[in-house]
């Protein structure tokens, strides 16, 4: 398999750390309302996943009244996921090898994450992978998020490569299927903790499933 340049998600895709939400769900129903066991409805589970952190937090303040403002709980929110990404999230199985063997090969490498930017550096720089990548952005900066095309058009133009050469790897179904509707080839990869697996497996070109690593596509 040919790949010429590859842009890659950080959450659930390099990293395991989607399980994040579901601390930090539980942490902020404690803080905020003083209750255990807070989670938003699936819809809006699934929805900000693929947000900015302060686009996620906007919504969860407006559709469940959750602190002051929504900045205060994105700066909540921004505070203990940095914790997190310094002291507990590591890279998913078979993704360093991937990337040694894209290295090799002269494939340019580059991050497009909704995470904010500081903390998707402090989870690279903690998991050692930061020289592996030309650039890495985030949707913050870009000011949309993966259901709309520009943070990968963004990702592309900094590569200096053509769409089609171009290829996703995403956790997201919905990004994936915003990646393909613009024409670039695109790479599902299985997490436990994400929503729509089937609709993610049918869409993508191709599919890394559960047990199975991103080596699969150099077999």
């Amino acid at each position: 398999m040919q790949i010429k340049a590859a842009i890659f998600d950080m959450d659930g895709t390099l990293v395991d750390s989607l399980g994040f939400w579901e601390i930090y769900w539980e942490k902020m129903g404690k803080d905020f309302l003083g209750v255990s066991g807070f989670r938003p409805s699936l819809e809006d589970d699934r929805a900000i996943r693929t947000m900015t952190m302060a686009g996620a937090m906007a919504r969860i303040h407006k559709n469940y009244n959750i602190a002051k403002t929504a900045q205060e709980l994105t700066d909540y929110a921004n505070k203990y996921i940095a914790e997190f990404y310094v002291t507990q999230v590591d890279l998913k199985p078979g993704v360093r090898e991937f990337l040694d063997y894209l290295k090799a090969n002269g494939t340019r490498m580059c991050i497009a994450s909704a995470t904010n930017l500081d903390n998707v550096m402090l989870a690279v720089d903690h998991c050692g992978i930061r020289d592996y990548f030309e650039e890495i952005i985030s949707c913050a900066a870009i000011g949309a998020g993966k259901d709309k095309p520009d943070v990968f058009l963004a990702a592309k133009d900094l590569l200096g490569t053509k769409i089609e050469e171009t290829f996703v790897f995403e956790d997201s179904y919905i990004a994936v299927k915003t990646a393909k509707s613009i024409g670039m080839p695109t790479v599902g990869i299985f997490d436990i903790n994400n929503s729509y697996r089937e609709e993610l497996k049918a869409t993508a070109d191709y599919y890394i499933g559960e047990g199975e690593t991103m080596l699969k596509l150099i077999k």
